[in-house]
């Protein structure tokens, strides 16, 4: 990851004041020379409450962009994570995106490369908002820091369930770019949970504020226990988030766009899979109605806007979302669904499936989904319980990038081969299925002087 140390990037709606300026001007060229980009907002101009604040905002907007929201050149995390596991298939002619696909990911993917940069740019923004906000907003809301903790805990945990070990997370201090050396995915885990601690610790008030952000980091930390083999400890981390609760990203027609609307329903570069590669899920022939389908062309696709009846690729069937129907509509990328559903593993792993029916069933019948039946019943072996499971969750969890990190738990936790979770055999545009499991370190990170010459991976393995 390249980090420029010596500038904060915002975007701002000034350009036209800029040219009004310019207009007053005009008669001094060495006035012209001089006018200060409204793109760069150096460390110093932020050195204020107001500063502060800005800062906030600015990495939420990048957790946005990062995770749903994308930005002009890349997918953002949610669509290109599940191009990889078998939530959605390419239906564009980018050999990048073929290769996530097929699971044979070259270190230089650009798309790759995008989404790394957005992850890690969340990541820096909020920890420089910390610094700021205790600087100059020591007796602000306790929830506008603790919700920064939360973007770095969410995005440490994301890149430790997306990218091999070897992983790098650098950081900036004081303007200065630190960079990180080669660590594992273990290490991105804890280092996510600890974040996620010192955010809770923050927050002792009953403000509305103070709740969502608790929350949001509760059910983040639970996750992250799962993926350090805590399932117990997960159970207790979630305990008391109503299955009710949502944290979102917004998105509008004046910021960015809700990513799987515009690539799946709109551009056809995305299409829902349906049993992609033998192992993949039924996600668009399922009639589940937590993941509503239409398929291209028809009537129901007509209505929402999706008028076109195959891929970009022209030939191909197209599957269309409809659990985002709009190019502004939210996404909620933490909510108390998974907290049901992280109580229900952790009721099976410790030998209780009546507790995981029971925790699954509670999800159905209090998440807000019509024509859902609270009817699951214990399937009587364990691993069939382990696909229950697993499938309550892809579908709850359709597209909020959950889904390779759920396949490579059940792979290091419930020893699972590989090519018995990921899609494997023929892929559908010609050729075989690769091996990968996981995103490597883009090629952009040879840069960093602690990574050994070449190497992005220590290893590739779930």
């Amino acid at each position: 990851m390249t980090i420029r140390s010596r500038s904060f990037v915002l975007r701002w709606a000034a350009p036209l004041a800029v040219v009004g300026t310019l207009a007053l001007a005009a008669c001094n060229v060495a006035d012209v020379l001089k006018v200060t980009d409204p793109d760069v907002i150096n460390p110093s101009d932020v050195q204020s409450a107001a500063g502060a604040s800005a800062v906030r905002y600015g990495a939420i907007a990048r957790l946005n962009s990062a995770t749903s929201g994308g930005s002009t050149g890349s997918e953002g995390l949610f669509l290109l994570s599940g191009l990889l596991a078998d939530e959605w298939n390419n239906g564009d002619s980018f050999i990048d995106r073929q290769s996530v696909d097929e699971r044979v990911i070259n270190p230089s993917n650009s798309f790759l490369t995008d989404v790394d940069r957005m992850l890690h740019r969340a990541r820096l923004a909020a920890t420089q908002a910390v610094q700021l906000l205790q600087k100059y907003s020591p007796n602000g809301p306790p929830s506008d820091i603790a919700e920064m903790y939360f973007v770095q805990a969410y995005v440490e945990n994301a890149i430790g369930e997306n990218y091999c070990n070897s992983l790098i997370l650098s950081t900036i201090t004081n303007g200065t770019e630190v960079y990180g050396s080669p660590m594992s995915t273990t290490d991105a885990f804890k280092l996510a949970l600890a974040h996620a601690d010192s955010g809770i610790a923050l927050i002792t008030g009953t403000s509305a504020a103070d709740l969502r952000v608790k929350d949001a980091l509760m059910v983040t930390r639970g996750r992250i226990l799962l993926n350090l083999d805590r399932p117990a400890d997960a159970a207790v981390a979630v305990t008391g988030v109503p299955t009710s609760f949502v944290y979102q990203n917004l998105h509008s027609q004046a910021t960015t766009d809700n990513q799987m609307w515009s690539y799946n329903n709109i551009a056809r570069r995305y299409s829902v899979s349906t049993g992609e590669g033998t192992n993949g899920l039924d996600f668009a022939t399922a009639n589940d109605p937590r993941v509503p389908i239409c398929t291209g062309g028809d009537t129901k696709c007509k209505a929402i806007g999706a008028t076109f009846s195959t891929r970009d690729d022209g030939s191909t069937p197209l599957f269309v979302q409809m659990i985002w129907p709009t190019r502004d509509a939210s996404v909620t990328i933490v909510g108390g669904v998974e907290a049901r559903m992280i109580e229900a593993e952790a009721a099976f792993r410790a030998g209780n499936p009546a507790g995981a029916i029971a925790k699954l069933n509670q999800a159905r019948s209090e998440g807000g989904v019509a024509g859902l039946p609270a009817t699951l019943t214990d399937p009587g072996t364990d691993a069939a319980r382990v696909d229950l499971i697993f499938r309550e969750r892809a579908f709850w969890l359709f597209s909020t990038g959950h889904r390779v990190g759920d396949m490579r738990r059940l792979i290091k936790f419930y020893n699972r081969p590989a090519e018995s979770v990921f899609p494997t055999g023929a892929w559908h545009k010609g050729g075989n299925y690769g091996t990968d499991v996981n995103f490597p370190v883009p090629q952009a990170e040879q840069n960093n002087p602690n990574l050994p010459s070449a190497q992005t991976c220590t290893d590739r393995n779930a």
